[in-house]
């Protein structure tokens, strides 16, 4: 089996990666921080808002199952690609949406799945994610994996994480893992 990555920074890591954990074809989903200035961060230096990273998860997944095109469109439909530094009430430049590319066929596929949801105007306002280089990966903090399949009952988990996987359901239903 192939195995491919990809970066995604859609908020919360932890709704972003209870959402491809969903998936047929991926594989693993790993919280962390990438797009920032200092090595090493930690959850608590990336809640300053001053360290220049994203929350964001890497999915490994396998192109034969699912393919990158898929993952882009999953990633568009499970945030908001059109408020700057902002999911909810999440605010700070650590919530932006960003897709960190892995190489330049992957800048490719999102500029143009960018292009064409601007050309739709599918939600409404334009969208303002960035298209960035992955430099590097940092994994959050042990307790920051698995977090929904561990606190789903958590009220923030209940609230926002849970309506996000609802809607998957019925966008994405055939592909689900649990269909």
């Amino acid at each position: 089996m192939t195995e491919s990555l990809a970066t995604f920074g859609g908020g919360c890591f932890w709704c972003t990666e209870a959402v491809f954990l969903q998936f047929q074809g991926v594989t693993s989903v790993v919280s962390g921080y990438s797009g920032g200035e200092i090595p090493g961060p930690t959850y608590t230096a990336i809640c300053t808002g001053t360290t220049g990273h994203a929350e964001c998860v890497q999915v490994t997944f396998n192109p034969e199952v699912i393919s990158y095109r898929d993952l882009l469109d999953v990633f568009f439909h499970s945030h908001d690609p059109t408020t700057p530094n902002q999911q909810g009430a999440d605010r700070g430049t650590q919530y932006r949406s960003v897709i960190f590319v892995h190489d330049d066929e992957q800048r490719r596929q999102a500029e143009q799945v960018v292009q064409e949801l601007g050309e739709s105007r599918e939600f409404g306002s334009p969208i303002v994610t960035q298209i960035a280089a992955l430099e590097k990966f940092y994994a959050a903090e042990d307790y920051h994996q698995d977090y929904y399949q561990q606190n789903a009952t958590q009220p923030y988990c209940h609230a926002t994480i849970g309506p996000k996987l609802a809607k998957l359901k019925s966008r994405f239903a055939d592909r689900l893992i649990n269909n």
